[in-house]
């Protein structure tokens, strides 16, 4: 059973980056080249106080399947849906769905009618899934120097 809450910070800062890496190197690895997926997945040991600073800032909300956290979702004031990572352990279990259904809901709360996101290559169809739709391919997207493709997509949220 997936539960989502709000992120605590700080305690949330290292689950939810182990997730974030391990959704790339593990799940992404099968879309992209190993130079984008050494870009996007970034140190080893990352400044912790950086990434939940980056995660305190947003509105995220962590999937918890006994007692893990397995998956977290960002969102912007502005209708970004910043991050969606789940780990691959729990993959197409639902997670995702859960989490981006716990951020439609807080953007109507919020009085915001889409959503938009940039999703990857591997991210993309789990997106149409949940009402995304493509905008615009972004082909020339770059992530810490490398070109890391992925798309602009946008859902129209209707009524509640």
């Amino acid at each position: 059973m997936v539960t989502v809450r709000e992120y605590r910070s700080p305690d949330d800062a290292a689950p939810t980056h182990a997730v974030y890496r391990s959704a790339i190197l593990r799940t992404a690895s099968a879309d992209d080249e190993p130079s984008q997926i050494a870009a996007w997945a970034g140190d080893e040991h990352p400044d912790l106080e950086r990434w939940d600073a980056r995660r305190a800032a947003a509105h995220t909300f962590v999937a918890i399947v006994d007692g893990k956290v397995v998956g977290f979702v960002d969102l912007l004031d502005d209708g970004l849906v910043d991050m969606l990572f789940v780990h691959p352990e729990v993959g197409r279990r639902g997670v995702a769905r859960r989490l981006v259904d716990t951020v439609k809901q807080e953007a109507r709360s919020a009085g915001l009618s889409t959503l938009h996101t940039h999703a990857s290559r591997t991210a993309r169809p789990a997106f149409e899934r949940l009402g995304f739709r493509v905008r615009a391919a972004r082909p020339d997207n770059v992530v810490n120097g490398v070109v890391v493709p992925n798309d602009e997509m946008r859902c129209d949220l209707g009524p509640a």
